[in-house]
């Protein structure tokens, strides 16, 4: 998986447009410029979707709006902001680039081609995509945690597998965002940290991980008789004799995992609540 960062006018001014005010001089500067052209400001929301299919070409129907914010001293201060967050991402990604792409094919079963990174300001706190399942460009502005710098790897993986993951339905949609957390937020992490990242994650999910724990091991090729092994690294711990191994799990894409946890959702449920019963 190759990823180029990117920082792209367009996409810059849009974010400062469209997201929260970072600061009270953005908010002032976002002020005056609706006051100035309140009917392209509204039409310019509409642009996010032609500029992430075709960042480089894009060019807006009316460009009043972004010459003036180009024009301006507050652009010129948070595109040099952008540049500078942009090197620490990449720098941050290449020091990590072999386990992701390792990662990625174990996963995938296949590497996932290429994708695009617009950079915007970390301070707006976003990463967001196209609507169109086909577009491979992102909008990114996340803060760099400075104790734990490659979480932003975590966000940029969870994006483009969410991405590359079919959509489900709004009843087993949590399935896919649980097994997301467990190959992201949990093995990925596990992997570049030394340690056991499995007590990390959101709460919504911490149950249904649980109860999905023992084919997840199935699925990552860990065989029986080291399934303890790797419950007294976790601390997740589950009857082994309950569980037939499922040998299958291990040639399955992601995909393919989570539509197996979905067609067997009743049997893999009920099988965990009868150890506590």
């Amino acid at each position: 998986m190759n990823i180029d960062f990117i920082v792209n006018d367009y996409a810059l001014i849009w974010a400062i447009l469209f997201q929260a005010s970072i600061s009270d001089s953005i908010h002032k500067f976002k002020q005056r410029i609706w006051l100035n052209y309140k009917e392209e400001y509204n039409k310019a929301y509409k642009d996010k979707e032609a500029f992430l299919k075709d960042p480089k070409n894009f060019i807006p129907n009316d460009d009043r709006i972004y010459n003036t914010v180009m024009e301006s001293k507050e652009y010129e201060r948070l595109r040099k902001q952008a540049e500078k967050y942009r090197l620490e991402v990449m720098s941050i990604w290449d020091s990590k680039k072999k386990e992701v792409n390792d990662f990625v094919k174990k996963m995938f079963k296949r590497d996932l081609g290429n994708f695009k990174f617009l950079v915007v300001d970390k301070e707006l706190n976003i990463i967001d995509t196209s609507r169109n399942d086909n577009n491979n460009t992102f909008i990114i502005g996340l803060p760099i945690d400075k104790k734990e710098p490659t979480k932003i790897i975590l966000n940029i993986l969870i994006a483009v597998f969410n991405k590359e993951i079919k959509n489900y339905s709004l009843t087993t949609e949590n399935f896919k965002y649980a097994i997301l957390e467990l190959a992201v937020v949990n093995e990925f992490a596990t992997n570049i940290s030394g340690g056991s990242c499995y007590q990390i994650g959101s709460e919504d999910y911490k149950e249904l991980k649980r109860y999905l724990y023992p084919y997840w091991l199935m699925f990552l090729g860990v065989e029986k008789n080291d399934f303890l092994k790797y419950m007294m690294r976790d601390n997740i711990a589950f009857d082994v004799e309950k569980y037939a191994y499922e040998r299958e799990l291990k040639k399955m894409d992601l995909e393919d995992f989570i539509d197996f946890c979905i067609r067997n959702k009743r049997y893999i449920i009920r099988t965990t609540l009868e150890e506590v019963i």
